[in-house]
């Protein structure tokens, strides 16, 4: 008795079927290895500013994320790499202080002059604080920024930099909650991963979807 075979049209659905999910796997792996490598870069090249990403703040006492990114880029303002430091984020409804605020204060009560801060105290998303920060950036007539955030961030960070006109590379923090173990990377990792995905196919920050991480 002969077997009978799949109709052509059977066959070519199938086909396209699986070759979806090939090129879906092929996509995700992917970004998801392109967000490990570059959190794996820390490029110190020399920058019109270093850009601080805000994150959470309470009551002008910056959380131990936010700490871990002003640590890593005051080090970076005393090696030279930038003669400025801005900071930025918004605020939630009910705040005193903005996220930019609050990291300008920790900045200058350790040792950074007033006058080498900028806070640009608004956005309260990646894109939005980016969006701000870019604005005040070109308006002093600068071009460069060395990004600061966690590593896993950073990648979806200098996209959307580069998107907004800024010439941007990210030099992350290795400290703080984020990176400290091997379960909390892998969900930063795949939170990212599609967070970028989201950005690249619709212009938007992945909070529009829903979606928070705790960065931003």
């Amino acid at each position: 008795m002969s077997r009978e075979h799949p109709s052509p049209v059977l066959r070519f659905v199938r086909r396209s079927v699986l070759g979806v999910f090939l090129v879906g796997a092929l996509v995700v792996g992917g970004t998801g290895f392109r967000v490990w490598a570059v959190a794996r870069d820390d490029d110190r090249t020399t920058a019109d500013v270093v850009l601080v990403l805000g994150a959470a703040q309470y009551d002008g006492t910056p959380s131990q994320v936010l700490e871990a990114r002003l640590r890593h880029a005051m080090n970076l303002f005393d090696e030279g790499v930038a003669p400025y430091i801005v900071t930025t984020g918004g605020n939630r409804p009910g705040d005193t202080y903005t996220e930019a605020s609050a990291g300008d204060r920790w900045l200058t009560e350790h040792g950074v002059p007033e006058n080498r801060v900028i806070p640009v105290e608004e956005g309260n998303d990646t894109l939005g604080s980016l969006r701000a920060a870019a604005d005040r950036i070109h308006g002093r007539g600068w071009q460069t920024a060395v990004i600061v955030s966690d590593p896993w961030h950073s990648l979806r960070a200098r996209t959307m930099a580069s998107d907004l006109g800024l010439d941007a590379w990210t030099s992350p923090t290795h400290s703080g909650p984020i990176v400290q173990t091997r379960q909390t990377q892998v969900r930063y990792i795949l939170y990212e991963t599609a967070a970028l995905l989201y950005y690249h196919a619709t212009r938007a920050p992945a909070d529009e979807a829903g979606d928070v991480g705790a960065d931003k």
